[in-house]
């Protein structure tokens, strides 16, 4: 439970299981992000032409090989309105329904562009490369031992960049950021990989909403799964959700290397890997067998949690890996019931420590319950509209910007 120290001065509640302290009024943005807080503001009172449900409403007019529509088949991913423009991903279960839905997608733009007040449609048609399976999927065998590499880090076929999202603890929200990351590179329109390298406690099925094992066609060859626009890969579709992985530190290093090199990524702008915590094998092995273009560190403000952190920044120094920005998450809370802004976790250190090793500090990131919730629902924050999402959407711009992705 969570009280807001500026409601106990005058009337204690206690946080209610939905999050509330009490009834929330009316138009109160919950949680606000700095600068970020309504994209309205930033559009100086600019309302979007159409609704999301408008356009759903469309979309189900959209007519699909099976005899359903876009919305019916469940077709349709990373839906997003900004102004007069207008995105979302098609994403299709294999390349043969791909090929089928290409006029679909023609179909969608024309519809799209006929609403009123809309100039510009973005709609990508996104499917699994390679084969549809044939046989029993593969198995990452206990014990396997990383295979020799020579020659230092190798480039991934089909993948433009790798950046690596890290922490020097646990707790600070990482994998949240990894998946929440992703899903606003690919609203933006990247072509987005997710790779959860966090093989004793993987996430990434849970928060991205997937949870079934990949295929292969040919007993070698892995292929990935597809959630809200992303490929995506993780131990935890390998094993059953309850059972632990006690491996030694050459098996992490094994199927590390298997998920890097027999998972058929396709072609990709970018591969978000979700390390875990610290500065172990799995951080050692991936900068030493790929070629990561950079890193992102994500830590909490206080004190505690930067110790962490520094000795995260100081492993990828030593393995030659830059240090693209560091994100401050759990930056601050807001009352729901009376809009009091109070910083749980101190304000500012990440800030401060980027400035301090010159390096770039991405955003900040509030304390939500939405966020947890949608995590928990399988369906990232940054699917859907409001600050939090807009919050993901400006640090995905950023890379984008910078050419990180």
């Amino acid at each position: 439970m969570l009280l807001c120290s500026n409601c106990m001065g005058h009337r204690p509640r206690i946080q209610q299981r939905d999050g509330s302290c009490g009834k929330f009024p009316d138009g109160l943005a919950l949680w606000p992000l700095r600068a970020h807080l309504h994209a309205e503001e930033r559009h100086t009172g600019e309302k979007m032409a159409v609704s999301r449900e408008d356009l759903l409403d469309t979309l189900r007019q959209v007519k699909t090989p099976s005899g359903g529509n876009l919305v019916s088949d469940d077709l349709v991913r990373a839906l997003q309105i900004q102004g007069d423009s207008v995105k979302f991903v098609i994403e299709a279960s294999d390349a043969a329904l791909a090929n089928q839905l290409a006029p679909v997608r023609d179909a969608a733009e024309k519809a799209v562009l006929g609403l009123p007040g809309i100039a510009t449609a973005s709609i990508v048609l996104t499917a699994p490369s390679g084969p549809a399976p044939k046989q029993e999927p593969p198995s990452l065998k206990v014990g396997r031992h990383p295979e020799p590499q020579a020659g230092g880090p190798a480039k991934i076929a089909g993948i433009d960049r790798i950046i690596a999202v890290a922490s020097g603890k646990g707790g600070v929200g990482k994998s949240t950021v990894s998946s929440n990351l992703a899903v606003a590179l690919a609203k933006e329109g990247r072509r987005v990989g997710l790779l959860d390298a966090d093989i004793y406690g993987p996430s990434q099925p849970k928060m991205m909403g997937i949870q079934k094992r990949p295929s292969s066609p040919d007993g070698k060859t892995i292929i990935p799964l597809q959630s809200h626009g992303v490929t995506l890969m993780s131990i935890g579709f390998m094993v059953e959700p309850e059972k632990a992985v006690v491996w030694r530190g050459p098996m992490l290093m094994g199927a590390l290397q298997q998920m890097l090199s027999q998972v058929q990524w396709g072609d990709l702008d970018v591969l978000i890997i979700d390390l875990p915590p610290g500065t172990g094998d799995v951080q050692l092995t991936l900068c030493q067998k790929a070629a990561v273009t950079g890193a992102l560190i994500v830590s909490t403000p206080q004190d505690v949690a930067l110790l962490d952190a520094r000795k995260a920044i100081d492993m990828f120094s030593t393995l030659k890996t830059p240090v693209l920005g560091l994100i401050e998450n759990m930056s601050t809370y807001v009352c729901p019931e009376c809009g009091h802004e109070a910083h749980l976790f101190g304000h500012g250190g990440v800030r401060d420590e980027a400035d301090r090793l010159g390096v770039p500090f991405l955003g900040e990131l509030p304390l939500s319950l939405d966020v947890r919730l949608a995590g928990d629902a399988g369906q990232p924050i940054a699917l859907g509209d409001g600050p939090m999402a807009e919050a993901y959407g400006h640090l995905a711009r950023r890379l984008i910007g910078g050419g990180m992705s």
